[in-house]
């Protein structure tokens, strides 16, 4: 049979499951987009720009079903494509987030200089991606497709490149019948887990011997849910998150104590594992947000599981380090522990939680926001009106802060939010990309000014699409979170100030709704009427008049925790300029 490359990677992705491309066409990626246009399966969806395209792959990924197997796709032009999708690649790298970016290529059949996009694109690719490959010829690109997929979803996922010349998509050439998905796993080595079992010995003498037991849950633990709530229980262990991890444990749950455990973390979750003696962390790097810029303190008795090995005595030292998936871990750990009594329920340790919980929401109500919306009370309207398995979406800055800490996330709901990488513009396409995956779930962004203005035009996508995206954008004119870094050492706060954005003006421009919540009186009818709105199929901006006057915990106890560790000489000196601007 004869094919052309561009025909036989949509059969590929068909054979994988999926169902959206995200992207833009281009001289070297016609082919393959007449292609997706012949199929009966893969809808391919123009974006705005490739960055967005890339958060909304991200978005799918995130949101998608567990065991699926969809992820997200980006489907790009080669050089000035790549490098406008690199932030959203970069996140999925760092955030260990399933990508498959399938891009043209320059011609390979030609000895001619010089053409058009003619960058290494492998070579470009090599710190942003777990693995990129360039097809060489057509009876590659099937078995190419799905060597990829395979790298993007196993291990630590991330991104994988593969770039398919455009003289391979344009002409044909003779192929053998191309081998189906299901025909290819068989094919595949079945990897078993040596030494599990002892292991988890280790892990359970050391559990069964501490005092003050606790857990510390990322992302990669999510899918364990079910499991990790089981061992929590067993053991009365106090559970924290990461920020990426914010729902992988129930927030209403009466062990659940908060984002972090250090010194920039919320008082429950401070209290909780303030003497912990055993810390048995799960799919978590321990990088610097989950650790307040590494302040957390670890006990020496750290157990630490996470499917990446490269992560282990990084930051912090292990007793035990087990490289494992979180689930079959944690099948693994309960069977071990099913012969063990259950630890009587400790109700010191829980009425802590619960009163330190509901002391700090109540100094977040008691704040005078002077007539602005005041974010404790917004995070609670939300709560009353939302879905209980709502998709939550965040960006970069103030607003990712308190939603983390007064935003109790319900069960069973997904939240997704740039961590390591840290682009600010993730949201709002982001948010794009779960609707289309999860299309009778809301789906909500809440996203601060300076975010949402780098990625607003992504919008017109929803709106074209008739997805009913609701986008909380937290209004106050500022870059808040830098401007509140800025403003104790330097007394004043350069380059934070945004332009006056008119948000009406943009809805209308990108063919949004528009609600203004200008004030706490204004916060249940706002809400509403933009759920409303999204029931019908319009993405709607809500323009929230929030009130950042007053900081978070992770925000205070950061800058806090970080100045401590400054050599003596440079705090004098940053003291003392801080003091003497005051005094001007």
């Amino acid at each position: 049979m004869k094919k052309n490359a561009a025909e036989l990677a949509v059969y590929a992705l068909e054979q994988l499951g999926i169902r959206h491309t995200f992207g833009i066409p281009g001289v070297h990626n016609t082919e393959l987009y007449d292609a997706l246009n012949n199929s009966e399966v893969i809808e391919p969806i123009l974006v705005t720009h490739e960055g967005g395209g890339a958060f909304m792959a991200d978005g799918v990924s995130r949101s998608a079903r567990r065991h699926s197997g969809e992820i997200g796709v980006l489907a790009i032009v080669p050089a000035a494509g790549f490098t406008h999708a690199a932030s959203g690649i970069g996140e999925a790298f760092l955030d260990g987030i399933p990508m498959l970016i399938l891009s043209g290529g320059v011609r390979t059949d030609t000895n001619n200089r010089f053409q058009l996009h003619g960058i290494d694109q492998l070579d470009l690719a090599k710190p942003l991606t777990k693995a990129a490959y360039r097809v060489g010829h057509q009876n590659e690109v099937v078995e190419t497709i799905y060597r990829a997929y395979q790298k993007a979803t196993t291990g630590k996922p991330g991104p994988v490149l593969v770039e398919i010349p455009v003289n391979l998509q344009l002409f044909t050439d003779v192929v053998p019948t191309p081998l189906p998905y299901a025909d290819y796993l068989e094919q595949q080595p079945v990897e078993e887990d040596e030494g599990l079992a002892q292991l988890v010995a280790q892990v359970v003498e050391l559990l069964d011997s501490a005092k003050r037991p606790a857990l510390f849950v990322g992302w990669g633990a999510r899918a364990a849910k079910p499991q990790l709530i089981q061992l929590a229980e067993k053991l009365q262990m106090p559970v924290a998150t990461t920020l990426q991890g914010l729902s992988s444990f129930p927030h209403q749950h009466h062990l659940h104590a908060g984002f972090g455990f250090s010194p920039s973390a919320v008082p429950a979750a401070q209290y909780a594992f303030d003497d912990c003696d055993v810390l048995l962390a799960i799919g978590t790097r321990f990088s610097e947000i989950p650790t307040g810029s590494y302040s957390a303190e670890v006990p020496d008795k750290l157990i630490h599981v996470d499917i990446d090995g490269s992560v282990f005595n990084q930051n912090y030292p292990a007793k035990v380090a087990i490289a494992a998936d979180a689930e079959v871990f944690m099948d693994e750990l309960l069977a071990q522990l099913e012969e063990k009594p259950d630890r009587p329920r400790h109700t010191s340790l829980i009425s802590g939680i619960e009163k330190r919980k509901a002391d700090y929401l109540q100094q977040w109500l008691q704040h005078d926001s002077k007539g602005r919306v005041n974010p404790a009370r917004f995070f609670s309207h939300l709560r009353q009106h939302m879905d209980d398995d709502a998709v939550t979406v965040l960006d970069d800055g103030n607003h990712t802060f308190l939603t983390a800490e007064l935003y109790p996330l319900a069960e069973p709901a997904t939240l997704l939010t740039p961590t390591d990488f840290n682009a600010m513009g993730y949201a709002v396409p982001a948010a794009i990309g779960a609707k289309f995956t999860q299309p009778h779930k809301q789906v909500f962004a809440i996203v601060g000014d300076g975010c949402f203005m780098m990625t607003c035009m992504e919008i017109l996508t929803a709106a074209k699409h008739q997805l009913g995206v609701m986008y909380f954008v937290f209004n106050d004119g500022e870059l808040s979170q830098i401007a509140q870094a800025q403003a104790m050492p330097y007394n004043r706060k350069p380059c934070t100030t945004l332009g006056k954005a008119d948000f009406e003006g943009i809805a209308k421009g990108v063919g949004a709704q528009y609600v203004a919540i200008s004030s706490d009186e204004a916060l249940n009818d706002g809400i509403e009427q933009a759920i409303k709105y999204a029931n019908k199929g319009q993405p709607v901006i809500v323009d929230v008049a929030i009130d950042y006057s007053k900081q978070t915990a992770f925000t205070s106890g950061t800058a806090k925790s970080t100045f401590k560790r400054f050599p003596l000489g440079q705090k004098l000196r940053i003291g003392a300029r801080a003091v003497m601007r005051k005094l001007r």
